[in-house]
């Protein structure tokens, strides 16, 4: 619904009031014990009781003479006019019922030398639909998905579906575009091609998705590469209406970088959601807690200081999953949950951004000892 005018807030007063209260609005879900976030959108004591005592007191219309400007909405493209657009050739179509399998479109970018991008932005034509979108950077001379036809949807199985290639943006609800502070940005090498993997849900109908990409290109040659890196744990099995189910991954960091924002990943049963770094001696700092992931709202935490992480640094993301009765979301308390592409299945994956030098791809990155 729309919030726009008085007119329009009014009738929504007291659903505001307890949404506010109980933090499911704004969408900001980070413990505020654990760190700092730049695109933190929580709203402070001051604002919560303002709201609410308005609404106890009758949700009065102010003065119009006190009214803000009218707020100018972006015609379009949130990162502005893109310097580049890739659109599937031709759209997908979505039937209305039964699950569908990922769909994968590559798009050949034909760059003839590097690009450095300092925004993107994903807009599907029929978000409703899409569950998520992850575009990767496939560069030239891999051999991941060689040979398969560009510009057309097919299905992989989830074992041909892996790759190192580095991800240029995950699309989630909540979370349609990026960009990175100016000397940072993504590195897209001449002749890459993207690799778009569409997950889409039925909603009843048939309907059709035509997913773009923009894109906004760095002004200036950057200093740090961004890369976005992911830590997942997928032998896990969630016993029937457990509510608590704690799943573990952890690694060390084959070099030295700065890390620059989080973004943890579960399915319907996720709960929350936890990063944590280990320190020299013993024990552990949390970088991030999530106490109540929100399937509907997958955010990315963008840290408000750049965090500088030595080579051997050790992190682990823990999730923990409700699989009971309790959990309004849960698909089926009586089901034997594991690792799966489908909601009603479970996915763990910690992902997280880090800056390193221009000069440093992602195999470079992982050559330990470096």
């Amino acid at each position: 619904m729309p919030f726009l005018s008085y007119a329009d807030t009014r009738p929504w007063a007291k659903a505001i009031r307890e949404a506010v209260l109980t933090r499911k609005m704004p969408p900001w879900f980070a413990d505020p014990q654990y760190g700092h976030f730049a695109n933190d959108r929580s709203l402070s004591k001051q604002e919560i009781d303002t709201l609410q005592h308005w609404v106890d007191a009758g949700a009065q219309e102010g003065s119009a003479k006190d009214a803000p400007p009218v707020r100018a909405w972006p015609p379009g493209w949130n990162i502005g006019t893109p310097d580049a657009v890739f659109e599937m050739p031709q759209a997908v179509e979505i039937p209305a019922s039964g699950a569908i399998e990922y769909q994968y479109i590559i798009l050949p970018t034909r760059f003839s030398k590097d690009k450095w991008v300092q925004q993107v932005e994903v807009r599907p034509t029929d978000a409703a639909t899409v569950h998520h979108a992850v575009v990767y950077i496939r560069e030239p001379g891999s051999e991941w998905l060689k040979g398969r036809p560009s510009g057309q949807a097919f299905p992989l199985p989830i074992a041909k579906s892996l790759t190192t290639s580095d991800i240029l943006l995950v699309y989630t609800p909540g979370n349609s575009f990026d960009g990175w502070r100016p000397g940072m940005a993504k590195k897209i090498k001449a002749g890459s091609d993207l690799v778009l993997q569409m997950h889409y849900t039925a909603k009843g109908k048939p309907s059709a998705d035509r997913t773009r990409i923009g894109m906004m290109f760095a002004k200036e040659q950057p200093k740090q590469a961004v890369l976005t890196l992911q830590m997942g744990n997928d032998r896990f099995v969630i016993p029937p209406g457990e509510a608590n189910y704690r799943v573990l991954v952890s690694g060390t960091l084959p070099n030295e970088a700065l890390l620059i924002s989080l973004f943890p990943h579960m399915h319907l049963r996720g709960k929350s959601f936890e990063y944590l770094m280990a320190k020299p001696n013993s024990g552990f700092t949390t970088l991030l807690k999530v106490s109540n992931y929100d399937f509907n709202w997958q955010l990315n935490y963008r840290l408000a200081e750049p965090l500088r992480l030595p080579a051997g640094t050790r992190l682990t993301c823990a999730g923990y999953f409700d699989n009971s009765a309790n959990n309004p979301r849960n698909p089926d308390p009586a089901a034997e949950v594991r690792f799966g592409e489908q909601s009603w299945e479970e996915m763990m994956i910690g992902f997280f951004d880090v800056a390193v030098d221009a000069g440093i791809d992602k195999t470079t990155f992982f050559q330990r000892g470096r």
